[in-house]
């Protein structure tokens, strides 16, 4: 059985539907630890109500440097298959991608390569799609690199963009299709049908 390891630093939603597709047997996978970035994010009481180890390194008082270490260290030790960004509001530094190429995903609310890249997340992306009048947008689940949103995409999912939306709709609809699309992104990979190519 694969072991997965989670970054989170929020509600866990997404954390959420990863556990809810093992539960299913959708995913031959145990989640070995969900590891957050802030102490109150509710993702680590998701973890702790399913027995999942629940594990908070708070950045805001450790600073990057030691936050980092701290990290890096952690996931060394617990030796995951895969690590699974959900909802983690850091990036992660270089030492960390390096030593777990190809086996880091991360989800991104828009369809790369557009919308992508620093300081583009969250609201900040549906507020760029709405402004730029696309009539589709969605969700992209790809391979980590040292590059922000720039691994290889595994699969993405699509959604239209509709008149009069706001961001909190387009959020909402884009979500929906995301809480699908990650589970299926993981089992492709854990079952070898999508392969890090290293670009």
């Amino acid at each position: 059985m694969h072991r997965l390891c989670v970054l989170v630093s929020g509600n866990g939603t997404t954390l959420q539907a990863i556990i809810g597709s093992i539960d299913r047997g959708e995913l031959d996978a145990t989640i070995a630890a969900v590891i957050s970035s802030r102490p109150d994010a509710y993702a680590l009481t998701r973890a702790s109500r399913h027995g999942i180890e629940a594990i908070a390194l708070d950045f805001r008082k450790s600073g990057q440097k030691q936050y980092d270490e701290m990290l890096y260290e952690m996931l060394v030790s617990l030796s995951p298959d895969l690590i699974c960004l959900a909802g983690y509001l850091r990036i992660l530094d270089a030492r960390t991608v390096r030593h777990f190429t190809g086996r880091i995903l991360n989800t991104h609310p828009a369809l790369l390569p557009s919308f992508g890249g620093r300081g583009m997340y969250g609201d900040r992306v549906h507020e760029a799609v709405l402004k730029s009048g696309a009539q589709q947008s969605g969700c992209s689940v790809h391979f980590v690199t040292e590059g922000i949103d720039t691994g290889p995409v595994i699969l993405q999912a699509s959604v239209p963009v509709k008149k009069g939306d706001t961001v909190r709709d387009l959020a909402e609809r884009v979500h929906d299709v995301e809480l699908k699309a990650y589970p299926e992104a993981i089992r492709l990979v854990l079952e070898g049908k999508a392969v890090f190519n290293g670009t």
